[in-house]
């Protein structure tokens, strides 16, 4: 049975505006968080871009729901074994109640150091790698490792939770898929796709699948479009441009493709019941494990009142 969580997007909202929506998603109903890992916002509408690992932290003092990064990209930006030290660290925090989504990442945020940023089989490659150095960290043995990409000299993670923490690979397609069943604990993807669900299940031997959603809640529809256009236009760009646009400017000038009928067309926006479940049920359908709902704009009080009501009870009934 699909698990409903909450996303919560470190790009659009104060770490304050976080926290609370993090309670009021205890209180209706969802059953865990994701938050997003970011250094830029994608647009600078959006305004915002918290440390998520200290928003962890705080997250573990307001609620008692587990907390699944969506994703952090331990690759470029922050070396693995730093990774390794932040995500134990907030399993210990949130008593084993953390999840690991990683990912090849995109420019926006790792270009920042001014590394060369790498085509996709190379990012995968660090990824694997990563990935390796995470878990030989999580077992707090002391360890040293010089590989192709990473080197760890005498490294040993003293503050470690009981358990390793889970690793979930993020991705879109069949490679991808394939690599997460071979190095993941579970797989991140966001679209409701029952053929890639299903092989890499298969593949996995029934590992878990998270997915990811947006919604823009308001009682007028055409100024929840308005709202997702301007935030979130990004979303609805093609291809890799997701993966290869260094700056929030970039996106603006590539988001001026994108009109308000499409974002209409992808996005629910409004208030109708029925919209809402229809878009959660495709993934409910595709056989993922857990949903993660993220809501655009300032009317969450709102938003998480009505699917307490509503909608989480048409899906979970």
């Amino acid at each position: 049975m699909t698990e409903f969580g909450y996303f919560l997007s470190c790009e659009e909202f104060t770490p304050a505006e976080l926290l609370d929506q993090a309670r009021r998603a205890e209180e209706a109903g969802f059953t865990r968080l994701a938050v997003s890992d970011h250094y830029h916002p994608w647009c600078d509408a959006q305004g915002q871009s918290a440390f998520v690992w200290g928003l962890i932290g705080a997250l573990s003092q307001a609620v008692r729901l587990p907390v699944t990064t969506l994703v952090t990209c331990p690759t470029v930006r922050m070396h693995p074994a730093v990774v390794a030290q932040a995500a134990a660290t907030s399993s210990v925090l949130l008593e084993g109640r953390f999840t690991l989504g990683v990912g090849t990442g995109e420019a926006l945020n790792e270009h920042v150091l001014g590394d060369v940023w790498p085509a996709f089989p190379v990012r995968a490659e660090m990824l694997e790698e990563a990935v390796a150095v995470l878990r030989e960290l999580f077992s707090g043995e002391n360890v040293s490792h010089r590989g192709r990409h990473y080197t760890v000299e005498n490294a040993r993670l003293y503050t470690v939770p009981d358990e390793p923490v889970p690793v979930y690979v993020s991705g879109f397609g069949p490679r991808s898929a394939e690599l997460a069943a071979r190095i993941g604990d579970g797989f991140v993807t966001m679209m409701p796709d029952a053929e890639v669900v299903g092989a890499f299940r298969e593949s996995s031997g029934g590992k878990p699948v998270v997915g990811g959603t947006k919604v823009c809640w308001n009682r007028d529809r055409e100024r929840a479009v308005e709202t997702a256009h301007r935030l979130w236009a990004t979303e609805l760009l093609p291809g890799e441009l997701n993966q290869v646009l260094p700056t929030p400017r970039h996106f603006e000038q590539a988001a001026q493709l994108v009109t308000p009928e499409q974002v209409g067309e992808k996005v629910v926006c409004g208030a109708d019941t029925e919209e809402h479940v229809k878009e959660l049920r495709q993934y409910v359908d595709a056989g993922f494990d857990e949903l993660y709902v993220g809501n655009i704009g300032r009317e969450w009080p709102e938003f998480f009142d009505h699917y307490r009501d509503a909608v989480l009870p048409a899906l979970t009934r």
